[in-house]
């Protein structure tokens, strides 16, 4: 029962920071921030995680793994390209909808320090494993479609569907829209960017 307590007050702090961090980065988030999202005083903060880097790896790890994991689930996936290119797309899509703040941490963490953010992902190892990137040479030999590769193809994806939400203010503004018509323009935006990348890969179909 002692454990309980102390259990929701970490928590609690790790959640305010989770908030924060997506709100402000690293550099713009204080202690007193976290202290003050938590609803606790700062000294407590400080006894639960000693300070605020080590908040932020713990906080890092967890939101690096949300933008990564399901990526790498369904490059791995053993379905066809059409039907994984539209799960790639989709899952972005539910991501930086559900968790509009994410993509700009990332790219924020990316300039700060991209030592640890390559260490985190380990992105080259992954894609390089993938069944995804066999997937796409087996397929470009047998002249199915153009030759790509994976870590080019992701980078499509990621954006054109993630600069759509860091955007929304602007596009609201600019054209005037409520949060229905918006969602209505992004699920529209989503259908075409699945057209457009199939349409570029199988285009030797049509010849």
């Amino acid at each position: 029962m002692r454990c309980s307590p102390s259990k929701n007050t970490e928590e609690r702090i790790r959640e305010a920071a989770r908030q924060v961090f997506l709100e402000k980065g690293y550099d713009g988030t204080t202690s007193r921030d976290i202290a003050d999202a938590a609803g606790i005083n700062i000294a407590l903060t400080n006894y639960y995680f000693r300070s605020k880097e080590k908040l932020f790896i713990s906080i890092f790890d967890e939101l690096i793994q949300l933008f990564f994991e399901g990526m790498f689930r369904i490059l791995n996936k053993p379905i066809g390209l059409r039907e994984k290119i539209a799960e790639l797309v989709e899952h972005d899509f539910q991501l930086m909808k559900n968790n509009p703040s994410l993509s700009i941490f990332v790219m924020n963490e990316i300039h700060r320090n991209p030592e640890r953010m390559a260490n985190a992902v380990e992105a080259r190892k992954q894609f390089q494993q993938s069944v995804f990137d066999e997937q796409l040479r087996r397929e470009a030999a047998l002249g199915h479609i153009r030759p790509i590769e994976a870590m080019h193809l992701t980078v499509m994806i990621v954006a054109n569907i993630q600069f759509l939400f860091v955007s929304k203010a602007m596009h609201i503004r600019i054209w005037h829209m409520s949060e229905d018509a918006f969602e209505a323009f992004a699920n529209r935006h989503k259908d075409i960017v699945i057209d457009m990348i199939t349409s570029y890969l199988f285009a030797f179909e049509s010849v």
